[in-house]
């Protein structure tokens, strides 16, 4: 799989704890970001129908609230796989940019 863009790694990153209906996804995704990125429904059900057309999230379950249809969603094996691999890649990138700013620092003179 290719690197993840931000929100498809939020969301993954939202459900790796356990099954969420869109709402609480939507929450879950602002509380992760620290409120930097906010999806709205839309976008988040086109992303849901996607990671769901990957095999990365499924179903879990349906049931009416309030007289509104609640779907929510849960990673599949390969969604945490995928999650794993797309979070080791963004650490290994952490670990250099890390190394360079160390390196790239004025180090203090010594007497």
């Amino acid at each position: 799989m290719t690197e993840m863009r931000e929100p498809t790694f939020l969301i993954l990153t939202a459900l790796a704890d356990g099954p969420r209906h869109g709402y609480a996804i939507l929450r879950e995704v602002a509380d992760l970001s620290a409120g930097r990125v906010t999806l709205l429904p839309g976008t988040l059900y086109t992303a849901l129908d996607r990671l769901t057309g990957q095999g990365l999230v499924e179903l879990h379950a349906e049931e009416v609230v309030d007289g509104r249809l609640r779907r929510s969603y849960r990673l599949t094996g390969a969604g945490l796989t995928a999650l794993d691999a797309e979070t080791a890649r963004l650490r290994q990138l952490a670990t250099v940019a890390e190394r360079r700013l160390r390196a790239a620092r004025p180090r203090p003179r010594t007497a």
